[in-house]
């Protein structure tokens, strides 16, 4: 396998630029840094992103042979900041192991404010006084940067009227948000414009950059490298990585919403997408769409999944969602690293929330903790997850002496189960909907 350095995309637009795109670089920034309040942020780690190596993928090589690189995780979801999962377990611990490995990372992700006492996650970023200028969805769009430097990692937060309202990063009690597309094309745009234009520390991550797209809500990322800013010869020497945590949400939109996303005409091909005839509504429908995850597939770099055999698994027409051939034709690219935990955060020798502690050289306290509870479930509420097999066996269950708990959010049908059925099993049952770490 090629290093990153020497890989391309696949993708190819038709007739490629025969109608100039107007892209406006500088002209619609606006960027007064506060650098007093930053005054402790990263340090120059600026480098080119060559000679990745395949076998190590920045986190297997031995600590005094690697070299350090500016990496920016575009994510919807970073803990503590935000999470619905793994995604946001993921993305809120990589970074802190990258950076202390002598990387320059920023994360790149939202700043959700639902109204709550969620806000005050938020307390510690400070307003950059940087805005950009974002072209899509048929207007030109403010979007404001935040910043916390924590754990040696630049934490820029995205901040729009969109991303302010209650509910989770995906919609709320009534179900996904409908304008989720818009907000994630402007959290894509501004994943690309912060290492341009905002100077932590005293100096911007510049243009030598290796980009982490994760799951379709930044997978505009690596189509806007290729499409928007590398035909400038802005980015020429960047890498992106599509990390791939549910194959089961694309970003799949009408074919018509293509003009949403603030890219060329001749792109289009890159995101299109045909739904096979047993998936159409009707008849007449010709089953156009425009697909965000398939736009990064074939656009990125390198793909990554969660572990090696959710690489495999995708690669399945039973785990492909649809996107099986396409991500067979890239498996030169593709592998799988298997997630982590933060072995701090989820230590029980140190955990305040379980009632007893324990750890290797002394299991004892194990014994208390399983007594405490005896089943449990944490997860995202998805029919993939096998939130119908719970649904159907349940009631059985609970006829036993058992407790059960649920923790997790998703599809609105399991939302309302876990309440009804807390509501029926009051000794025995407790179902909470969202995420709480005590739990």
């Amino acid at each position: 396998m090629e290093s990153l350095l020497q890989s391309h995309p696949t993708f190819t637009p038709k007739s490629p630029f025969s109608k100039p795109f107007a892209f406006s670089f500088g002209k619609q920034r606006t960027c007064n840094v506060k650098l007093r309040a930053l005054n402790k942020s990263s340090q120059d780690g600026s480098s080119s992103v060559e000679g990745v190596r395949k076998d190590s993928v920045l986190l297997g090589a031995e600590k005094d042979e690697q070299k350090t690189y500016n990496i920016v995780f575009a994510t919807s979801e970073a803990s503590p900041y935000s999470k619905t999962g793994g995604l946001g377990d993921v993305c809120g611990s990589l970074p802190i192991a990258l950076a202390a490995r002598g990387h320059r990372v920023m994360v790149v992700t939202p700043r959700y404010l639902t109204g709550g006492p969620s806000d005050n996650k938020f307390a510690a970023a400070l307003d950059l006084d940087c805005r950009i200028k974002v072209s899509c969805s048929g207007g030109v769009h403010e979007v404001a940067f935040f910043h916390e430097y924590r754990a040696g990692v630049d934490w820029v937060f995205v901040d729009h009227p969109a991303f302010h309202r209650p509910g989770n990063p995906y919609g709320d009690t009534y179900g996904a948000f409908g304008d989720n597309q818009f907000r994630f094309t402007l959290l894509s745009h501004a994943a690309c414009e912060a290492p341009l234009v905002i100077p932590l520390g005293g100096f911007t991550y510049g243009q030598n950059c290796l980009f982490l797209a994760n799951d379709w809500h930044a997978g505009l990322v690596p189509v806007l490298l290729a499409a928007k800013y590398r035909p400038y010869g802005v980015y020429k020497d960047a890498r992106s990585i599509v990390v791939i945590h549910n194959l089961a949400h694309q970003g799949v939109e009408p074919a018509s919403t293509y003009s949403n996303f603030g890219l060329p005409p001749e792109w289009y091909g890159a995101l299109g997408w045909i739904f096979p005839t047993w998936a159409r509504t009707h008849a007449l429908d010709t089953g156009e769409a425009v697909n965000v995850l398939k736009g990064a597939i074939v656009t990125a770099d390198r793909i990554l999944t969660v572990s090696q055999g959710y690489s495999w698994e995708i690669t399945t027409p039973e785990g492909g969602n649809g996107i099986d051939e396409l991500l067979g034709s890239r498996k030169a690219v593709l592998n799988g690293i298997t997630n982590g935990i933060d072995v701090n955060e989820w230590n029980p020798f140190l955990d305040e929330h379980i009632p007893s502690h324990y750890s290797l050289d002394d299991l004892s306290g194990k014994i208390e903790c399983k007594i405490a509870e005896e089943i449990g479930f944490i997860g995202r509420l998805d029919y993939q997850k096998g939130i119908d097999i719970i649904l159907s066996g349940t009631p059985d269950l609970l006829q036993d002496d058992v407790q059960f708990i649920m923790l997790g959010s998703g599809e609105k049908q399991y939302e309302d189960w876990m309440r009804a059925t807390e509501a029926t099993f009051k000794d025995n049952f407790r179902g909470w909907v969202g995420f709480n770490v005590p739990i």
